[in-house]
């Protein structure tokens, strides 16, 4: 099985795997309004827990996964890639994603440390293709999407399964090719 480096330096910051320390901070990213004014709900500690507990195991298990972003030694939020667990007309895919606490938004930080991501998979991965999604309002993650070089998909919408809100539910979807066959 071909995998993922643990680390990735980019120029301003790590991406590497999640430890144990970053728990309370990955906690509290997922606990606060702002950060999560886009998903359905604020998470719960248990709830950051089974999610921080499944992203080291899917790492182990695909090779790949969700990195932590550490800026200097400071936990800065996670960049990586995941396979969705809901049914659509996309799936079953890779997704890459982003979520940064919100003293290191603004900066470009999540496009850095998404692109490096991107070059990673495309360099070290057996990925054709690499979507991404966020609520329509989301402007700033539409941002990432588009300096990272993905493009609206066809249909550029979907309706997302799990999420109930209508506020919430419509999403932009997004993809980039790695490469135009699997060598």
């Amino acid at each position: 099985m071909e995998s993922a480096p643990t680390e990735i330096v980019t120029a301003r910051a790590c991406l590497r795997r999640l430890r144990e320390e970053d728990f309370p901070a990955f906690a509290r990213m997922n606990a606060d309004p702002e950060v999560m004014q886009y998903f359905p709900k604020l998470w719960n500690a248990d709830e950051s827990r089974r999610a921080f507990d499944r992203v080291s195991a899917d790492f182990d298990v695909r090779g790949f996964g969700v990195y932590a972003l550490q800026v200097e030694a400071t936990f800065a939020g996670v960049v990586g890639l995941s396979v969705p667990s809901f049914e659509s007309w996309f799936t079953p895919c890779v997704e890459i994603l982003w979520r940064l606490r919100t003293e290191f938004w603004g900066s470009g930080l999540a496009s850095e440390a998404a692109a490096a991501v991107l070059k990673m998979a495309s360099e070290s991965l057996p990925l054709e293709t690499v979507f991404a999604f966020a609520v329509e309002a989301n402007g700033a993650s539409v941002r990432v999407m588009e300096k990272i070089g993905m493009a609206p998909c066809d249909p550029p919408t979907f309706e997302h399964p799990e999420v109930d809100d209508p506020a919430l539910k419509r999403h932009l979807l997004y993809s980039v090719g790695l490469r135009s066959a699997i060598e």
